[in-house]
């Protein structure tokens, strides 16, 4: 029988094997991308996600469980509501691959280390002034990585890839290559770049099984992000999602140079103005009093206002609204979401879902390791077969 080279997979099949052999191996690596993104599923899960046959997902699996590219992690029993089989869950080998989440906060930064399984393995926070340089909070975030690397033996020797989210829009100027550069220097992996609030976004998609999900965070600045088809869209100069530029209401300056944005209305310093109170502590105490509920109520229409012309134009599944604006006065979520039901149009169908985040403030910094395996090469040359027979 006649054999032909199949070079990109280093072995050599038969004609006749040779397509079996090719569909086999892009199954294998279906499976293996379903499990580097969203972490452990059970093989219903990866079935539905891969679009194959359970009979066929079954073999694969078997396949890859045999050759150590995933392992059985746990059972579903927790989480299974009937009293049927517990289904096995399955990862990646989470020896195979550690993974470094960073944001850079105007205040603080998040270090996250993730392994192959989407566990959390390390996390950690350190705190710096608002004015400090972005030289500053790269030394201050470099030392957090180093004392968790102590004081929990996280040694990343198997780092795959490392995520910063920064403030500030995404076109890269001096002190976003500042950062690049310098996580380069330190780690040698690549080295993803981009918003904090944009990460966010990525990491509360993560949370749910909506593909298309638009997201808005309320604190000192007003940033969002979009998430289609389980993918974070940058847009064309790197600025999508920025709604709190967005004009909503009033003649007030923004900082952008407009007037009557967003952010003039529902950022923590114009909410605590407009509630008569200096801390968001005191906000949380006082948010039933009459003048509260009022900066509530107007802060949560004009959020709603913006999110629901955004909505009307990219009908997300899903919006989250969330930040310490949104933890310390959740009514903001309600009125936005009746402001949202209310402009849809008559004909216009349900329309998106509504919530709060599910996610604390580590959630940027969770979303920049997610955006490294939605990237990552990991365990594309995993060990196969030198020969296939038909």
């Amino acid at each position: 029988m006649t054999e032909k080279s199949a070079g990109a997979y280093g072995c050599r099949v038969s004609t006749t094997g040779g397509v079996h052999a090719l569909v086999r191996r892009a199954h294998e690596e279906r499976v293996l991308a379903i499990l580097r993104e969203h972490g452990t599923l059970s093989r219903a899960q990866i079935a539905a996600r891969a679009g194959l046959s359970r009979t066929t997902l079954s073999e694969i699996t078997g396949e890859l469980l045999g050759r150590g590219a995933i392992v059985v992690t746990a059972t579903d029993a927790r989480r299974r509501a009937g009293s049927g089989r517990p289904a096995e869950l399955l990862a990646l080998d989470p020896r195979s691959g550690q993974f470094l989440g960073v944001d850079l906060g105007h205040t603080r930064a998040r270090v996250v280390v993730a392994d192959a399984a989407h566990e959390i393995i390390a996390s950690g926070m350190t705190a710096y002034p608002a004015r400090t340089s972005p030289a500053g909070r790269i030394r201050a975030a470099l030392a957090l990585v180093d004392r968790l690397s102590r004081e929990q033996g996280i040694g990343l020797s198997a780092l795959q890839g490392v995520g910063v989210g920064v403030t500030g829009p995404s076109p890269a100027g001096a002190a976003r290559a500042e950062v690049l550069a310098a996580f380069r220097e330190r780690f040698a992996a690549p080295v993803l770049v981009d918003n904090n609030t944009r990460f966010a976004a990525l990491a509360e998609a993560g949370t749910t099984d909506a593909r298309d999900v638009l997201y808005v965070r309320l604190a000192d600045g007003i940033g969002g992000g979009l998430v289609v088809g389980g993918r974070l869209v940058t847009g064309a100069g790197g600025v999508a999602g920025e709604f709190g530029h967005v004009r909503a209401s009033g003649d007030a300056d923004c900082r952008c140079g407009k007037r009557g944005c967003l952010e003039t209305v529902a950022a923590v310093g114009p909410a605590l103005a407009a509630a008569g109170v200096a801390t968001l502590d005191e906000l949380a105490a006082v948010r039933e009093s009459p003048r509260a509920a009022a900066a509530t109520d107007r802060i949560g229409a004009a959020v709603g206002r913006v999110l629901a012309a955004a909505a009307l134009i990219l009908d997300p599944e899903l919006i989250v609204i969330g930040g310490p604006l949104v933890s310390a006065v959740p009514e903001i979520v309600d009125r936005a979401a009746a402001v949202i039901a209310a402009e849809r149009p008559a004909r216009g169908g349900a329309g998106p879902a509504v919530r709060a985040a599910r996610l604390g403030d580590d959630d940027g910094a969770r979303g920049a390791v997610a955006a490294i395996f939605r990237q990552s090469p990991l365990l594309a040359d995993y060990a196969i077969p030198t020969e296939v027979n038909p």
